[in-house]
């Protein structure tokens, strides 16, 4: 299911891949209004697996900076994005991913993942494990 969530510039929220054209996509709305569109080739679109947040050492694809914060909250997170300072929000990403690369992650792309996440999981979407991870492990037990 993440992997068909996608982003559109110039749109706010995320929205779901429902079907593809020739020039043409057809979304929806991952939030509570399921609103359908047409999404054409001259928009830019990035799907949410295509994005990885910089750390001191590699990428982390965002999936499990959500699936971090997933196993620590369960639910949607426990401040107002609207309400909090920017230390706050700072604060509460250090403790999810404490290696992040502090000149290449800006606030607003901390905001904007936690206001990701917030759609995500408050829509039931809350899947935020690979399929071949997830299997991985399984297979490496298997063999020993």
């Amino acid at each position: 299911m993440f992997e068909r969530v996608l982003t559109i510039s110039g749109k706010p929220g995320l929205y779901r891949l429902l079907s593809s054209g020739r020039n043409m996509f057809v979304v929806e709305a991952v939030d509570a209004t399921h609103k359908r569109m047409p999404v054409y080739n001259s928009d830019k679109v990035v799907m949410l697996d295509d994005i990885a947040i910089y750390t001191d050492t590699e990428e982390v694809p965002l999936r499990k900076v959500f699936s971090a914060i997933y196993e620590k909250e369960q639910a949607v997170l426990p401040f107002d994005l609207k309400l909090s300072t920017p230390e706050e929000l700072v604060a509460y990403f250090e403790t999810v991913m404490p290696d992040y690369d502090r000149e290449r992650v800006y606030l607003t792309h901390i905001k904007k993942m936690y206001s990701w996440y917030n759609i995500l999981v408050a829509n039931g979407v809350t899947d935020f494990v690979d399929a071949e991870e997830s299997a991985a492990p399984s297979e490496e037990t298997s063999a020993e």
